[in-house]
């Protein structure tokens, strides 16, 4: 006997009703959200801030209890060594220097979009990029993302920014220009503009 497939393309949905976007059940108590907040750690890691972020929408938090609760899970999974900022920092800082190819500045403003303190910050990426060469590290982004060379003064810009945004300083990303044998004219444009050394 053959199934009937649904052909329609809103998929068995009657056109003209909102979908409705349930919010995520509240949790009741500390074992329900402790049990969240693992599963969420279990699918990637997390920082502090993250982490609260993500409970704060399990919680009532306008509640002494909610707060509470709140608190609760976080000191727990911090006591159990689940959650901690200077491990996810040293790690996030290792992974997306080697696998990214990103440049020191680029690292720590993902952390501390991440809302990782600053200390905390400054301690992972020191460790991390102690011994980078970071001429020869903007060299690995522009393999890795497959950048030729620029033909004109437009593409070089173009790479100049990217590199820019990758995490590269300006030096760095000069010295690139002058072994590609970069138009003066151009190279100069770039030098005058108010860039971080």
């Amino acid at each position: 006997m053959l199934k009937k497939v649904n052909t329609d393309p809103w998929f068995g949905l009657t056109r003209g009703y909102p979908l409705a976007f349930s919010r995520p059940p509240k949790a009741n108590s500390e074992g329900e959200l402790y049990a969240y907040a693992l599963g969420a750690l279990g699918r990637r890691m997390r920082s502090v801030a993250e982490l609260k972020r993500l409970l704060r929408r399990r919680v009532d938090e306008k509640t002494e209890y909610g707060r509470t609760l709140l608190a609760l899970v976080i000191r727990r999974l911090k006591d159990q060594g689940y959650l901690n900022d200077v491990r996810y920092a040293a790690a996030y800082s290792s992974l997306r220097r080697d696998n990214e190819k990103f440049g020191r500045r680029r690292v720590i403003s993902d952390l501390k979009g991440k809302g990782v303190p600053r200390e905390v910050i400054e301690q992972a990426v020191e460790a991390a990029y102690d011994d980078v060469d970071e001429e020869r590290q903007a060299r690995a982004y522009l393999s890795r993302k497959r950048i030729p060379k620029p033909k004109d003064q437009k593409q070089a810009a173009r790479v100049f920014r990217q590199l820019l945004r990758a995490g590269f300083r300006a030096k760095a990303i000069f010295a690139i220009f002058h072994e590609w044998d970069g138009d003066e004219a151009m190279l100069s444009a770039f030098e005058e503009e108010d860039l971080p050394l």
